[in-house]
């Protein structure tokens, strides 16, 4: 039975997908041959408003047919006429719904860092690149060594990204361990936390600097599941168990807004320290439960 309901569930999401889809390649299309970044914001505010119904009506059935088991807990004082930076452990593509579930409509359109071979993904690469959000290579040390030129693309996508935050009220998403945390990649890693990958910095480094005097504030996010193996398919068959989310307001220290995480070693030092205690703090929270 619930092998059945995943696959009503993919079908669910198909068709919203594709409903929401029509709309999506029409206004890209209108953005593709619209002159002028002025007019260009108009379309864009159209296509923001497709995504944000699609998650609206992927919720609704959601709750109604999935029924999922969240705790929500979440500060006062959010809204959607301000910036946000809202940063999150990973542990499933469930992560991205249940981010929906707590955050929709509370806080302005989301932008996520993407892999940039999610670009071909039919309908959803299209309403990335539509919406400009930044897409990442996701390059590892040594191939950010070996391959300058790729990093510094990677850097200059986002800078694309939070010049044109500046025109409107946006939330970016990051997850900042920059993949889905498993007990293989865990011991790969050697991470020094007990249930989190290390943290990446450049990322949210960088839009602190680009987009930091606008920011309201970051919004720490700890998920919780009592599977301790989750996965999207049992999501959407029914039967993952419990989530717990956990939000904190976090304000954006006056120090993050003074230095150059690339070009200052001092600085780089003290944003890494602050993002580890950070994770530390995250951990210590997910022992907890």
């Amino acid at each position: 039975m619930s092998t059945l309901k995943g696959i009503v569930s993919i079908l669910l999401l198909i068709i919203t997908t594709l409903g929401w889809g029509i709309p999506l390649i029409a206004l890209t299309l209108v953005k593709l041959i619209t002159p002028g970044r002025r007019l260009r914001r108009l379309v864009l505010r159209g296509l923001n408003a497709v995504a944000l119904n699609w998650i609206g009506t992927n919720l609704w059935w959601m709750r109604h047919w999935l029924k999922p088991r969240l705790d929500i807990r979440l500060p006062e004082g959010l809204s959607r006429n301000q910036w946000w930076l809202v940063l999150s452990n990973h542990r499933s593509w469930t992560d991205i719904f249940m981010l929906f579930f707590a955050l929709h409509r509370r806080i302005p359109m989301p932008h996520f860092f993407v892999k940039r071979q999610l670009i071909w993904v039919p309908i959803v690469g299209l309403a990335f690149w539509a919406m400009e959000f930044p897409m990442l290579r996701r390059l590892s040390r040594e191939q950010r060594e070996r391959h300058p030129k790729l990093a510094r693309r990677d850097r200059e996508a986002t800078e694309r990204m939070c010049r044109h935050a500046r025109e409107r009220p946006i939330a970016i998403y990051n997850f900042v361990e920059g993949t889905r945390f498993t007990p293989a990649k865990h011991r790969a890693q050697g991470s020094p936390y007990r249930h989190l990958l290390s943290p990446r910095a450049g990322g949210i480094a960088q839009v602190i600097k680009l987009l930091g005097d606008r920011l309201s504030g970051i919004i720490d996010v700890t998920l919780s599941y009592e599977n301790p193996s989750p996965s999207f398919w049992d999501f959407l068959c029914g039967r993952e168990g419990a989530v717990t989310l956990e939000a904190r307001r976090l304000p954006v220290p006056d120090w993050m807004l003074e230095g150059d995480y690339h070009d200052d070693p001092d600085y780089k030092e003290r944003f890494h320290s602050w993002l580890n205690a950070l994770w530390q703090e995250k951990d210590a929270a997910l022992d907890s439960h």
